[in-house]
């Protein structure tokens, strides 16, 4: 089994305080370095062992993991980034704990997580464990006018064909979804007017304060 250990450390260094955080792997060891408090407004490729801290300053975040992202690191995104705005999500393994509580029957109540200046998502690149993470309501809630990245068929399948209950308040909440190629590939029309795509009512009716490309 490999092992992870990971820490938080603030050094002094010439009167400039270092944030590192170090990553140890076996052998191997990789660290993270920035000066503290954190400046940049962007946070990119975090993994599954960011060991947190507060960045307020921070609006861009990406996460990038071949393990995958439990609900609980979700959490901790949400801690540690306050004032987040956008996010991109890169991960296509399935979540662990979400299995083991279904084989359980367990009907554990879960934190509901809340990005509240969240603007944009990128789901493009995730299995629909993450389309579920961040469209059912018992998960998360969503900022409303947030603007979303995902394939339509994982869209399609995760809220039951555009009749789910419980995606329906996150997908209400969206201001602009990019679902265009996969819509064109599902066989609807192409045709547009005034610039929109012509859709079937049902899925108009589910995203009703969306533009749908």
């Amino acid at each position: 089994m490999n092992i992870f250990k990971r820490h938080l450390v603030t050094l002094t260094i010439n009167k400039l305080s270092v944030g590192l955080i170090i990553f140890s792997k076996e052998k191997q060891s990789y660290c993270h370095i920035y000066s503290y408090p954190y400046q940049l407004k962007y946070y990119n490729e975090i993994t599954n062992n960011f060991p947190g801290g507060i960045f307020i300053n921070v609006r861009k975040v990406s996460l990038y993991n071949e393990r995958p992202f439990e609900h609980e690191f979700f959490l901790r995104i949400e801690k540690s980034f306050p004032f987040m705005e956008e996010l991109t999500i890169r991960n296509h393994k399935q979540q662990i704990n979400k299995q083991f509580r279904k084989s359980k029957n367990e009907n554990q109540d879960l934190s509901i997580i809340k990005y509240p200046y969240l603007k944009q998502i990128n789901l493009i690149q995730t299995c629909i464990d993450y389309y579920e993470q961040f469209l059912f309501d018992t998960k998360m809630d969503l900022a409303f006018g947030v603007r979303v990245g995902m394939m339509f068929e994982l869209v399609k399948e995760v809220t039951h064909n555009f009749t789910r209950n419980r995606t329906r308040n996150n997908c209400a909440k969206i201001n602009y979804v990019n679902l265009c190629t996969g819509i064109q590939y599902a066989g609807y029309s192409d045709n547009f007017s005034g610039g929109k795509q012509q859709l079937p009512e049902y899925i108009k009716d589910y995203f009703p304060y969306t533009q749908i490309d």
